[in-house]
């Protein structure tokens, strides 16, 4: 590969090349959701609080559906860099092309079940009768692009695992801007409204997904990719599942219970939905560049692991603990102190505006709690174990969760919006802490193996 864009991550100051490797993730992750985000604001400002409502809300959705997949770009990741830190070139170029047919594969399975399914799962999470067919519009549209997604998702993966995370960044960049023209001469130009923002999102993460393919294929190195090489190599799909379906399980489990969240404060009405999806879309740049650390603890954990350098794998959680409380602790309190003005953005509406600050001051003030529970997540991944933070992230984040919306949120005292949203702070303390006992016990486990 192209030597300006490899990092060595088994050797040198990890604090330094762990932020030079997240920058460029966090940049990433905040144009990606800036796909969304111009959808939101634009039809917000052109097409009414209704559009805006029916954009907004369906980000949980598609979560859930897309979670699964994207869970197992984790596992690519995972195995792309313990081969690429071991050096075995053979097994590095068999996982390549079996993760990017995977990632064909699972884009198509989406671009149906999209199409087909979500009109009903919107009535089911009890969607406002107001904004349902704008919703169902916007996610069929949607997913004509899922393809392309799942596509990008598995090659910035390979990318990632190999220390390149500059790249990924300039294509979503470019893809960026075409996204943002395509909204303004589809909502403005064309009046298409919901339609017109789907549209430009899907031809957007087209182009990034063709600009990622052609890199990996101009590539001469070790992440070559062929077309006609492309296969699904047994061991290797056994081993992406084996760490990305767990992965990719529980992300969809955590989506399911934001979903019958979102289906809860689908109850008290469109401004508040209104409200909630802008807030949620604010919260979104922070969770991202927590989750930047998350993504670097995955790669730096799995490449030493595969070069056997156990003592810097503690180093590597040490440092992505810190660094993700930084960033929690600083942008979260920013979003609340600008609150109004940063809602202000996607709504002129006092109401909506009011209802959005309701869930700014109990996420964002807390974010870095979720940041902290999925660094230790990272370190777990990143050692081969998947299976184990699933588990307690499924009975601690979202059955917890989910225990409280039907316990306390029903009790008619605490029907409020503002005990939906506590549910989220006090789920993330409780994860965090059992995940940092599993991540003690199985780093004594592998170096006791080793000895």
């Amino acid at each position: 590969m192209a030597k300006k864009y490899e990092m060595d991550m088994c050797s040198g100051s990890l604090f330094k090349k762990m932020l030079v490797f997240a920058l460029p993730l966090m940049f990433s992750s905040i144009l990606q959701l800036l796909f969304n985000a111009a959808d939101v604001v634009v039809v917000g400002r052109f097409a009414g609080d209704n559009a805006l409502a029916a954009v907004g809300s369906t980000g949980s959705l598609i979560n859930l559906l897309t979670n699964l997949f994207v869970g197992l770009s984790v596992g690519t990741n995972v195995l792309v860099a313990q081969f690429y830190g071991a050096k075995r070139e053979k097994d590095l170029q068999e996982t390549i092309h079996t993760s990017m047919l995977l990632g064909l594969y699972s884009g198509i399975l989406l671009t149906i079940l999209g199409i087909v399914a979500t009109k009903q799962i919107l009535i089911l999470m009890q969607s406002p009768k107001e904004v349902l067919d704008l919703s169902a519009l916007y996610l069929k549209i949607y997913f004509l692009g899922m393809t392309a997604t799942m596509i990008y998702n598995f090659g910035s993966a390979i990318l990632r695992a190999v220390g390149d995370t500059r790249r990924p960044l300039y294509y979503l960049f470019f893809a960026g801007i075409i996204n943002v023209i395509l909204n303004l001469i589809f909502v403005i130009g064309f009046r298409m409204g919901v339609a017109g923002v789907a549209a430009a999102t899907a031809i957007s993460q087209t182009i990034s997904a063709a600009l990622v393919v052609r890199c990996l294929m101009k590539e001469q190195g070790s992440i070559h990719l062929s077309l006609k090489a492309l296969k699904l190599h047994e061991d290797k799909v056994k081993k992406i599942i084996r760490v990305g379906l767990p992965a990719g399980f529980q992300g969809m489990v955590f989506s399911l219970s934001n979903v019958v969240i979102q289906s809860a404060i689908n109850s008290f009405g469109a401004v508040i939905v209104a409200g909630n999806s802008a807030a949620a879309n604010i919260e979104g740049f922070v969770y991202v560049a927590m989750n930047a650390f998350y993504q670097t603890t995955v790669s730096f954990t799995s490449q030493n692991y595969g070069a056997k350098k156990f003592k810097r794998i503690k180093q590597i959680l040490y440092i992505g603990e810190l660094y993700v409380i930084l960033t929690g602790v600083i942008l979260g309190n920013a979003v609340v102190i600008f609150g109004t003005q940063l809602l202000g953005i996607y709504s002129e509406s006092t109401e909506v505006i009011v209802a959005g600050l309701a869930r700014l001051h109990v996420i964002c003030a807390t974010y870095e709690l979720c940041g902290m529970m999925d660094v230790l997540v990272g370190s777990l991944r990143g050692i081969g174990y998947s299976i184990l933070p699933m588990i307690v992230s499924l009975i601690g984040a979202c059955g917890l969760r989910l225990v409280w919306i039907y316990t306390v949120f029903q009790i008619p005292q605490y029907h409020v919006i503002h005990t939906v949203y506590l549910s989220y702070p006090i789920t993330w303390t409780i994860t965090m802490t059992v995940h940092l006992i599993c991540f003690i016990w199985a780093y004594r486990k592998i170096v006791r193996k080793e000895a």
